[in-house]
């Protein structure tokens, strides 16, 4: 019987990637076509879902500085829009309910109030996914995002501690030694290697020591596997973990979306409050544009970022089926939000996937702050008059700079993605921007006085080298690039991308090891 779903699942999965659509579309119509045919999910396409989305909660864990839900546009926006959604959302359906529409003539306020709140969430799963295909997962307006949504994760464990009456255990109060365990978890982390116990130590954190730990002191689960992603995101191997982990969890939620459409069997009633729900989601998301407005972002960070939550909550069938069972709401609610949810999927994956198109026929109406004004984690990057640009300041980045320093004075400057390395660059006198090269947003942001002249491609991975002469071609630059590369057909591949200069640093650092051999022990190579 399971393999029917993975066969539905992949061929919905393939016709979706081949209509140039994400494959969750896919995977989401094959849930609905299954349950047309009446299948129905199963304990186990279930629990693997559920496993899917604790990975994905840790590893966003890991890509995710605390610093970042304790700024003010995070923490502040996401309760603002979470009130100003709940409150606009249960006012135009009590007007809908005055104006006579039957379906809501028998639910009183309080309830109206309680399904406007479990439309007021948009889905982490979703919006991580959109990201990650899109590679912008790190852009200012992906970190917000998150942000925002992780938040939003807070406020349904809050929602469902104080609806179930449940208290967390005594115990979880331990909860809040888990950081002094984070040098023994650092310790274990550098020596867990780079195959199968690396991948395996993921999934024991994320799973026992996350969730499994949380949930024994009746805190929610996923909430576990967050935070101990958050305790090792500072850890130099953090991001090789969330790669080890990548198409495990890849894998695990096709079953999340392919669920979601086996959930409920769809009523007609249901289907006509669904489409209902589906018209109110604009309004959803014109609050995200207006709170991320209000905090100064540009109007790029503040588009991408509303496109990336518009859509419903995963969340809301969680708080729909717990007002069911505690007689809160009928059961045909539950129907239409698990189908509200669905199409908002289905109309939100072809808008992030037209995302840049919709932001670029915007900026023609869309009002842009003065440069002063902007937040200042949005603030236009000047690189003045350098005419010489790093990207990468890792040692052999810092190594070229000090180089191009010594030649060409002080026209050059340098970008890195790692906030501590640009500190520690700054410190020793460096022109050192934080950025990240591989990312369209950093190049959306960047001005200079004077056209650069020369670029190094100096980053370690071959692909963010790729990634980002893709990037400076698009802006139309017109100076020399020139790239380093690990392997021959790395260089090959650049210098057919069009670098001006590829160095191959293996072969070239082996030139440079005999030459400073020689001329250190020229005595005794001498007597040869």
């Amino acid at each position: 019987m399971d393999l029917i779903y993975i066969i539905a699942a992949f061929l919905a999965g393939y016709l979706a990637l081949r209509s140039k659509l994400p494959p969750l579309v896919g995977f989401l119509v094959a849930g609905f076509v299954l349950n047309s045919f009446g299948y129905s999910t199963t304990p186990v396409i279930s629990a693997i879902a559920d496993l899917g989305v604790t990975i994905l909660l840790f590893c966003i864990g890991l890509k995710l500085d605390i610093k970042t839900l304790l700024q003010k546009e995070v923490w502040a926006g996401a309760t603002i829009h979470n009130i100003l959604t709940t409150a606009i959302f249960t006012f135009t359906l009590f007007a809908l309910k005055t104006l006579g529409l039957g379906i809501l003539e028998n639910l009183e306020i309080a309830q109206l109030a309680l399904l406007g709140f479990a439309l007021s969430f948009s889905s982490t799963v979703f919006a991580i996914k959109a990201l990650q295909e899109k590679g912008e997962l790190n852009a200012t307006y992906g970190t917000l995002a998150i942000g925002v949504l992780v938040m939003q994760d807070i406020f349904a464990v809050i929602f469902l501690t104080a609806s179930t009456g449940k208290l967390p255990e005594i115990t979880a109060l331990a909860l809040f030694a888990l950081p002094l365990l984070r040098p023994s978890l650092f310790k274990i982390l550098d020596k867990a290697g780079h195959g199968e116990m690396l991948v395996l130590y993921g999934i024991f954190l994320a799973l026992v020591a996350g969730a499994g730990l949380f949930s024994l002191v009746g805190m929610k689960a996923d909430l576990g596997a967050l935070v101990l992603g958050m305790l090792l995101a500072a850890h130099p191997k953090s991001s090789e973990l969330s790669k080890s982990l990548f198409n495990l969890k890849e894998l695990l939620l096709v079953f999340f979306f392919l669920n979601i459409g086996l959930a409920e069997s769809p009523t007609w009633e249901g289907f006509l409050l669904a489409l209902l729900l589906l018209l109110l989601l604009p309004l959803k998301g014109l609050l995200y544009y207006l709170v991320f407005h209000k905090f100064h972002f540009r109007v790029r960070t503040s588009l991408l970022g509303t496109l990336t939550l518009f859509n419903y909550s995963e969340f809301g069938l969680i708080v729909a089926g717990l007002a069911y069972q505690l007689g809160w709401l009928p059961g045909d609610f539950l129907v239409a939000i698990a189908i509200a949810v669905s199409l908002s999927f289905l109309l939100s994956a072809p808008l992030n996937s037209l995302s840049h198109r919709i932001y670029l026929e915007s900026t023609r109406w869309l009002k842009e702050f003065e440069p002063e004004k902007l937040n200042p984690n949005d603030r236009l990057i000047d690189l003045g008059k350098k005419q010489v640009l790093i990207l990468g300041m890792g040692r052999i980045g810092t190594g070229a700079y000090e180089e191009m320093v010594h030649r060409f004075g002080p026209q050059v400057v340098g970008i890195e993605n790692r906030e501590e390395a640009v500190e520690s660059h700054v410190q020793e006198g460096r022109h050192v921007i934080l950025g990240d090269a591989t990312d369209p947003d950093f190049w959306a942001r960047v001005i200079s006085r004077h056209q650069t002249r020369l670029i190094l491609l100096a980053m370690p991975h071959s692909q963010a080298n790729t990634v980002a002469l893709e990037q400076i071609r698009q802006l139309g630059y017109k100076g020399k690039i020139a790239a380093i590369a690990r392997y021959e057909d790395e260089e090959a591949a650049l210098l057919e991308q069009g670098v001006d200069a590829a160095f191959n640093i293996y072969r070239e650092a082996g030139n440079g090891f005999a030459r400073h051999v020689c001329e250190s022990i020229t005595a005794d190579i001498k007597s040869f």
